[in-house]
């Protein structure tokens, strides 16, 4: 019985995750119909800092895509990885702070 209430009390949660990594590839076309910019690269580039970056690594999922693979395809994809690392993290702390 313990199982069954622990997987209704996640029951939730899940759902709205898996509803936000479904919706992700419309804000992303959204993102690219108004011409959305990060605001931080739109700082730096008008300090002209974009002249001397460099990247020591590159990420997991460079701009939120898999080069090479559909746009909207790979966003879905970064945003099941994104989810699946913070709730990783989650747990590990979460398991870290109940010894506490």
């Amino acid at each position: 019985m313990e199982l069954k209430e622990e997987l209704r009390k996640w029951r939730t949660v899940l759902i709205v995750i898996a509803a936000m990594i479904l919706v992700s590839p419309f804000f992303a076309w959204a993102a690219e119909v108004v011409g959305y910019a990060e605001p931080l690269e739109n700082a730096a580039e008008h300090l002209g800092a974009i002249e001397h970056e460099y990247a020591i690594i590159s990420g997991i999922i460079p701009d939120y895509t898999i080069p090479g693979a559909n746009p909207y395809a790979s966003t879905i994809v970064a945003g099941i990885v994104g989810c699946l690392i913070v709730l990783c993290l989650g747990f590990v702390i979460g398991k870290a702070l109940e010894g506490k």
